[in-house]
């Protein structure tokens, strides 16, 4: 009988079964019929899989026709390795379906089942594309069951870059669970393909052993006697089997648990006198004793300690993953002296691994994944010289990786990725000649890769990728020709790569990104015949690209972007004919490009922002399968009608910043998934044509800053999915169409510096989303439109250089969200609105060259205005220097009397304040003298710093010119900020003091330098030294490029680097300082004027806070009262009345930071975060985030609006904020 294909297992009658356990999971019908058919007919080979998963169950049953062909199999195969796993071979006790076989042989006829299948062929996935990264885990050893996912590319201005380092990118090649709709469910497609791109942990490919069939097994759910019922009246010990003992143990550990009425263990109830617990649920037994546990999924909410570890002599099988388990691991589990498989993975477990786990010396595989165990791991695990896999990811692990590793000589996988583990990689673990796959990425470890590694002669899979390892790539690694994935990515990895890599012929990926490596790209690299993924990305490479790559002609995936890459891209790429993605962006090639596109498979192409000329090639032209393409910043030329095709499945293309000409083509609209259009900075002309209006899926248009004519399309107020539109700087003429007011999902747009005119239409614009309009310098005219007054999102305003007339709607000052304001040089007439009072202090107005008349208010929007900004309206007037004063009316004296009374009511309170006044000086006189000499102390303690004071006092006044107002580079409260370039060519920045004399801004100085001398953090601004004299005070700090973060976002271009990976990175090192303040430092420091100007960015986006001077250190004894500081709008609601400073109040700016950082603004009073849907929270600069990035913003989003809860006591803690973030999955967080 055929073993191929069939539903279930066939009529067994008159047959005899055996079972073969510790299988893997890639283990088929196929390997296992021709090893056993050696010894006799088989009828049939049979694997049971999981009804719910469809997931091989780790066993399978191999049936002979007769007996002694099945006992000579048994004496056989016992033992013998297959797919590396030692297998048991012995007669069923039960046969697959629960059929009863006694003595081996089967008894009764049973139907197949429907629930498995023989060798039923595992299905097949290929993923899409995805804009951010892709994890790869493990792959088959055979190349036949390679399984390839795609990649996912990068996300820079949310266009598909990765500039961060600490991405988690990888893609990620490491195996792990996936929660899916349950708790701990597999994702299936990653079980389905063993060792191969996507499957599942291959933790899971070992044996599991489930539950034993049986006909007399019980699912009903009516419920079953209870479990201390039982207990009460079991028999006495004289007339108690060993199975009734074990059953007895396992009952009472039943009744400790939280769900004791769990409806899956329904079988779990006692048996008759000298019954046994063999035929319950996941129980297998063998010669009447326990020998396996399987209750995978079965819902145990229980700790391990009343386990019966003592009662089980017999154990050799437990796995109790996916379940409810807390609490720690007990030390009694070094009892089980049998155990041969342990798995207790995607539990809720904490405390330490115990080092009796140590004891178990016949165990082959332990599995401890995604748990929360922390402390170091035991050394004594060395100890288990069986050990065949050993997997402890995803938990809170630390320490070192024991050197007892070394003596796992049968260790064939090993992972121990998502951890925090440190250290150096132990050289002894180049004795472990039988390893097969090593994961060991996510950590923290350090020092070198040792050289010993490239003795594993049989290692397919190496990933240390995302650790802190330094030093160079070992050369011994090019030995391993077995090696199949080599992930040495998002390290510290320096100097040349080895050209001996070029001699691990078997390798299908290489992924050495996000490194310091530099020199050349290694011919011999193309020898790598069988290579599919090369990603050199992100190092110091230099030199051109070498020919030989033009070899590698398996190759589909090809990243070199962002190196020192010079010279032409060589032509012999062209020959790789199955390449899909090719990114060289961000280097220093010259040139013309090449034919590149001979396969017509490119999806993804990148070249932008390098210094390439010339046309586009015909094969780039012609290359239909293109979804995605960057040709910006370059200087390609060309008529653009000509130089590109037809794309159908094209959805992102920027040609911005080269020297293109001619006329739109309507080609463009033949792409019909378009979402992404830029040709910005070329020299186009001619109209934009209307069949533009086709393009339904288009987000994002901008053909700013060409020599576009015409009218705007009418057609283009169709396209209802637009988030920006920018068409400024070319030579538009007619009117704003009505048609644009039913663009509702707008939130930028720029129609500046064209030759527009007519009024603003009144139902224009109409989207609450919009945060950027831009009409300034057209020809508009009338009034402005109180529907403009409705944008409350609205951030930037402009609306200068028009002929706009009219009163100034006071609609405009309820736009709380305000930055900027600009209607300067219109014709604009009547009184500034009182409601512009109520605008956000920070925003920047500028009304000058109008008509307007009347008072400037005094509300904070007006208080630090310039000149410059009310200049050019002659009826304005105003305590504002160069403004007329407004005119007092004169006061009538109608009687006399009345005066008198007037000057008696005026005089009397004043004379009392004057001998007030008096009084208070000579106390301040004598106060100051008695405490003159502490103040002389205190500026004996200024005049010292940490730096040598003389020299370097003399170096920065000269490095500023003396404060030169050309070096400053900010201003606050108490002083500005310059930039100083010292002798040494180091760069500082020297916040300079206005003035010691005030009490406040010496309060600030020493504030500043008490906190900033007592604490150190790499997220916080370094304090290199201060100086105080009579002529200058000032501190001296770490300088940031990049400038404040508040700087960065107000800034397009800059805010489109900042992709969503980097700002959450923002917010984790924010949250991780203010967690060290307020938890690590004693006493505890409260910053009180958290907000995105006193947030400083490094050149890798790290953050770190600065602005010291309102800092307050809490003390236990004293009620922290304290005056009112910080930033509008940062400040916590409570400050307000109560004047009382706590941690909370720095988590309520925190909650406030995180908002604008990923809604790119400040988030406004008004923000109702219950009212709005999630993309209102979101910066429409960049793309839309893709399914895992918009996980974690929502998940950050929640997190924010916690911290902004208006009762302190509900605010979770720094310390819970900073852990959340920094989970390491913040997606299984959010579930």
């Amino acid at each position: 009988m055929s073993h191929f294909g069939r539903s279930g297992p066939p009529d067994i009658r008159d047959t005899f079964s055996l079972l073969v356990l510790n299988i893997t999971f890639r283990t088929t019908a196929d390997d296992l019929f021709p090893l056993f058919d050696k010894y006799g007919k088989v009828v049939d080979v049979f694997i049971p899989r999981d009804r719910r998963t469809g997931d091989s169950r780790g066993f399978a049953f191999v049936r002979y026709k007769y007996q002694d062909e099945a006992r000579k199999a048994v004496e056989k195969l016992d033992g013998k390795l297959v797919d590396g796993r030692e297998i048991m071979v012995q007669f069923a006790k039960y046969g697959p379906n629960a059929e009863r076989i006694h003595k081996g042989r089967i008894s009764e006829p049973v139907s197949g089942s429907k629930g498995s299948r023989s060798r039923s062929p595992r299905p097949r996935y290929r993923d899409d594309y995805r804009e951010k990264d892709y994890r790869k885990r493990s792959r088959s050893s055979s190349r036949g069951r390679y399984e390839k996912e795609w990649h996912r590319g990068r996300d820079r201005d949310r266009d598909y870059r990765h500039r961060n380092r600490s991405r988690s990118r990888s893609r990620s090649l490491t195996p792990g669970y996936r929660r899916d709709h349950g708790r701990g469910k597999y994702d299936y497609e990653r079980r389905s393909r063993s060792r191969s791109y996507g499957s599942a942990s291959p933790a899971r490919r070992s044996l599991s052993p489930q539950r034993s069939p049986s006909p007399r097994k019980t699912t009903s759910r009516g419920g079953s006697p209870d479990a201390r019922n039982y207990i009460e009246r079991s028999p006495t010990p004289k007339s108690v089997s060993p199975a009734h003992r074990e059953a007895n143990a396992l009952l009472k550990w039943k009744a400790t648990f939280k769900n004791e009425n769990n409806s899956i263990l329904t079988s779990w109830t006692h048996p008759k006198a000298r019954g046994s617990p063999c035929n319950w649920f996941g129980v297998s037994c063998i010669d009447g004793s326990v020998n396996s546990l399987n209750l995978t999924n079965a819902n145990i909410n229980a700790t391990l300690y009343k386990f019966p570890f003592s009662s089980l002599p017999n154990l050799a099988f437990i796995d109790f993953c996916i379940n409810r388990l807390f609490g720690t691991i007990p030390p009694q589990i070094g009892k089980l002296s049998k155990l041969v498989y342990l798995d207790i993975s995607t539990n809720q477990l904490t405390g330490t691994i115990p080092s009796e786990i140590g004891r178990l010396t016949s165990l082959q595989t332990l599995h401890l994944v995604e748990n929360q165990l922390n402390g170091s791991i035991p050394s004594e695990i060395g100890q288990l010289v069986s050990l065949s896999e050993l997997a402890l990811y995803s938990n809170k692990l630390d320490g070192p990786i024991p050197v007892s590793f070394g003596n796992l000589r049968n260790l064939t996988f090993l992972y121990l990725y998502n951890n925090s583990l440190s250290g150096f990689i132990p050289p002894e673990m180049g004795n472990l000649s039988n390893l097969l796959e090593v994961y060991m990425d996510t950590n923290m470890l350090t020092g070198p890769i040792p050289p010993t590694l490239g003795n594993l002669n049989q290692l397919q899979i190496l990933n240390l990728f995302k650790n802190k390892l330094s030093g160079s790539i070992p050369p011994e690694l090019g030995k391993l020709k077995s090696l199949e994935i080599l992930s040495l990515a998002n390290n510290n990895l320096t100097d040349l790569i080895p050209a001996s890599l070029g001699k691990a012929t078997g390798l299908t990926i290489l992924h050495l990104y996000a490194n310091n490596l530099s020199g050349p790209i290694p011919p011999e690299l193309g020898n790598l015949k069988s290579l599919n993924e090369l990603e050199l990305s992100e190092n110091n490479l230099t030199g051109s690209i070498p020919a030989s790559l033009g070899d590698l002609s398996n190759l589909e995936y090809l990243f070199l972007r962002q190196n020192q890459l010079s010279g032409p891209i060589s032509s012999e790429l062209g020959k790789l004919k199955k390449l899909v993605v090719l990114e060289m962006d961000e280097n220093q090639f010259s040139g013309h490009l090449p034919e590149l596109c001979g396969g017509r498979l490119i999806q993804h192409f990148t070249v932008d922002n390098n210094r390439l000329s010339g046309p586009i090639p015909k094969s780039l032209k012609n290359c239909s399968s293109l979804t995605r393409a960057r040709f910006d910043h370059n200087q390609f030329s060309g008529n653009l009608s000509e130089e590109f095709g037809v794309y159908p499945n094209l959805t992102f293309m920027d040609l911005s910043g080269n020297k293109f000409y001619g006329e739109l083509s309507n080609n463009w609209c033949s792409s019909e998934q378009l979402e992404t259009l830029k040709i910005a900075k070329n020299n186009l002309s001619g109209s934009i044509p209307p069949e533009f209006g086709n393009l339904s899926q288009i987000k994002i248009l901008d053909l700013s800053s060409n020599q576009l004519c015409g009218g705007i399309p009418k057609e283009i107020g169709k396209l209802i999915l637009l988030l920006k539109i920018d068409l400024n700087d070319n030579q538009l003429f007619g009117d704003i169409p009505y048609e644009l007011g039913s663009l509702s999902s707008l939130n930028y747009l720029d129609l500046s510096r064209n030759r527009l005119k007519g009024p603003i239409p009144k139902n224009f614009p109409n989207s609450e989303q919009l945060f950027h309009l831009n009409l300034s310098y057209n020809f508009l005219s009338q009034t402005i439109s109180i529907q403009i007054g409705k944008l409350t999102h609205l951030s930037a305003l402009d609306m200068s250089s028009n002929s706009l007339t009219g009163e100034i709607p006071s609609e405009l000052g309820f736009l709380s969200s305000l930055g900027m304001l600009n209607l300067s040089y219109n014709r604009l007439s009547g009184f500034i609105p009182e409601s512009f009072q109520k605008l956000p202090s920070s925003v920047d107005i500028d009304i000058s060259y109008n008509e307007l008349e009347g008072q400037v208010p005094n509300g904070k929007p007006f208080q630090n205005v310039s000149i410059e900004k009310l200049r050019g309206n002659k009826g304005l007037c105003g305590d504002i220097a160069g403004l007329q004063p407004c005119k007092v009316p004169p006061v009538k004296n109608h009687k006399t009397r009345k005066g008198h009374k007037l000057i008696l009511i005026v005089a009397i309170p004043l004379l009392g304040a004057s001998l007030l006044l008096f009084a208070l000086v000579g106390m301040l006189i004598m106060y100051e003298r008695r405490k003159r000499s502490s103040r002389d102390a205190e500026d004996d303690l200024l005049s010292i710093s940490s730096f040598d004071g003389v020299v370097m006092y003399k170096d920065i006044l000269e490095a500023t010119k003396e404060f030169d107002a050309a070096f400053c580079i900010g201003e606050g409260g108490c002083g500005r900020v310059y930039k100083a370039k010292l002798p040494s060519q180091d760069i500082v920045a020297v916040k300079r003091i206005h003035s010691l004399s005030t009490m406040a801004n010496r309060r600030a100085f020493l504030s500043e330098i008490r906190a900033l001398t007592g604490i150190k953090h790499r997220n916080i601004v370094k304090l290199y030294g201060f100086c105080s004299n009579a002529q200058h005070s000032f501190l001296v700090y770490q300088y940031f490029d990049r400038g404040s973060l508040a700087k960065t976002l107000s800034i397009d271009e800059e805010a489109k680097t900042l992709d969503w990976l980097k700002r959450v990175n923002i917010l984790k090192g924010v949250a991780h300082a203010l967690s060290y303040m307020h938890h690590s430092c004693s006493p505890p420091i409260v910053h009180r004027d958290i907000s995105s100007n006193n947030i400083l960015l490094d050149t890798e986006y790290e953050a770190h806070i600065s602005d010291f001077g309102t800092a307050k250190f809490l003390k236990c004894d004293s009620s922290n009262l304290s005056a009112l500081a910080g930033t509008y709008g940062y400040v916590a609601p409570e400050l307000a009345y109560t004047m009382k400073v706590t941690e909370k109040c720095d988590v309520y700016s925190f909650g406030v930071l995180a908002l604008e950082v990923i809604k790119g603004n400040r988030p406004g009073d008004s923000l109702r975060p219950r009212e709005l849907q999630f993309k209102d929270f979101l910066d429409p600069r960049i793309l839309y985030p893709n399914l895992e990035e918009e996980a974690i913003l929502m998940f950050v989003v929640k997190l924010a609006t916690k911290c902004i809860h208006s009762n302190p006591q509900f605010r979770p803690t720094m310390n819970v904020v900073s852990d959340m973030l920094s989970a390491s999955n913040t997606i299984s967080v959010i579930s």
